[in-house]
């Protein structure tokens, strides 16, 4: 069996949220008893809890829901990405030394540890990290932050490069482990014919 690495996050009330998102809830709507054979529940949450795919309708009005976006560059060669350091945004110069040849996905992993309350103090892409992955044939970035901009940010300029680009884009992921070098990426979001983003269980695994 090839190594399996879980880079998703746990989701529960207190997973970490931008301020004024949904968090996670549930209920039982049944539970195993006389007559009642199983328990079933009801959730309520943020669909950019945990791990998750943004849609180009996260960040542009008219654009594609997550459940219409094709689902090929969630699938496939990756290359993970180490640049460890205090949260700043990641530029080129931090990507460059991963080599020239990239597959059609990379992760970058910033942090030590990823985080588990909210801090708006996290690295972020600057909008020409994401320029640079375009023009290499990247066809989706991840982060193991909560957002691919800053957290003040009110224009959004690495998520309008993606859409500039017609990339794809995973947040807040779960790099601890995972050495840098090549795996095979597999974090397919659900099919949300409405929604603009999608919860993924994201998992990387050796070639």
């Amino acid at each position: 069996m090839k190594r399996l690495w879980d880079i998703s996050p746990p989701i529960a009330p207190d997973s970490p949220l931008f301020p004024g998102d949904e968090p996670y809830a549930q209920r039982w709507t049944a539970r195993i008893a006389p007559g009642c054979p199983v328990n079933l529940s009801a959730i309520t949450l943020s669909p950019h809890i945990g791990a998750h795919a943004d849609a180009p309708l996260h960040y542009a009005d008219g654009e594609r829901a997550i459940g219409a976006v094709d689902l090929a560059p969630y699938l496939g060669r990756c290359r993970v990405i180490h640049a460890i350091g205090p949260a700043r945004l990641i530029r080129p110069a931090d990507l460059a030394a991963a080599g020239g040849d990239l597959p059609p996905r990379v992760l970058v992993r910033t942090c030590e540890r990823a985080p588990t309350a909210w801090s708006d103090e996290f690295s972020s892409f600057a909008p020409e990290s994401i320029d640079w992955l375009a023009q290499r044939g990247v066809k989706l970035v991840g982060i193991d932050s909560q957002s691919v901009d800053p957290a003040d940010s009110k224009t959004l300029d690495s998520h309008h490069r993606l859409l500039a680009h017609d990339l794809r884009v995973l947040e807040n992921l779960v790099l601890d482990d995972v050495p840098a070098g090549d795996y095979e990426l597999i974090a397919l979001p659900l099919k949300l014919m409405q929604a603009c983003a999608s919860p993924v269980r994201a998992v990387l695994r050796e070639l």
